[in-house]
């Protein structure tokens, strides 16, 4: 049957949106590809992107409304392959402190191993979009955070007043900041010593003793060699 002319255009459309967001990844791409080949810092020209992309500026152009709209998507993009890096290592297996140095060491080597790319998407910025985009990831693994700790804190029949829970997305905020900034100051140092996997351990270790600390204070004793289907079983029994 032949497809009536709103089919056919719908058909179309589809096709067309397809087409844009294959041709824009193809271009945030090419960004990443062009960042990480130039010097740290260095200023990464739209030129230069349109031809690591096979494309001409008009064609870039079509896609992003300005070079802030292309810069903003890079970020995004870069917050998107870093996230992509961690969530794996959210899986609730092991101790809590090894939890925390599966993360801390996977954020800490993708920085080491991507420092022009970290320097993008860690960056602060007076725009509020790209602003938005940074604190929406940070939320998103405060919030991965957040849960590992309420989750400990049932299992180990801790009451957490509603002060605690109104504070605990704050005082995570922070210390996945913490952890941004130290790392941050550690790649722009001239030689990034002490060496990633001596930084990530001690920034580990950091994390943990603020996540105990705050533990003792409400009764909690956490085993750092205790694992959580150890810690599971135990509540089961108890």
């Amino acid at each position: 049957m032949t497809p009536t002319p709103a089919a056919a255009s719908d058909g179309r459309g589809e096709r067309w949106a397809a087409h844009r967001e294959e041709r824009r990844a193809q271009i945030l791409d090419a960004a990443v590809v062009v960042i990480e080949r130039e010097p740290v810092g260095a200023e990464v020209h739209v030129r230069q992107i349109a031809e690591e992309a096979g494309l001409g500026r008009a064609v870039l152009y079509r896609h992003f409304t300005d070079r802030a709209d292309l810069d903003r998507a890079v970020q995004k993009r870069i917050l998107e392959l870093l996230m992509a890096e961690l969530v794996p290592q959210f899986e609730l297996s092991g101790t809590i402190q090894q939890i925390i140095e599966r993360i801390v060491g996977a954020y800490v080597a993708w920085a080491a191993a991507h420092p022009a790319l970290h320097r993008i998407g860690a960056a602060e910025s007076q725009d509020a979009d790209r602003l938005g985009d940074v604190i929406q990831v940070t939320e998103q693994i405060g919030s991965l955070i957040a849960m590992l700790v309420t989750s400990g804190a049932n299992l180990l029949s801790v009451r957490l007043s509603d002060d605690d829970r109104h504070i605990l997305d704050p005082l995570v905020f922070g210390i996945v900041g913490q952890a941004v900034g130290t790392v941050r100051f550690w790649l722009a140092r001239e030689q990034q010593v002490p060496a990633a996997d001596v930084l990530a351990a001690h920034l580990a270790r950091s994390v943990w003793f603020q996540i105990e600390g705050h533990a003792r204070d409400r009764g909690a004793e956490l085993d750092p060699d205790l694992s959580l289907d150890e810690l599971i079983l135990g509540s089961i029994r108890d």
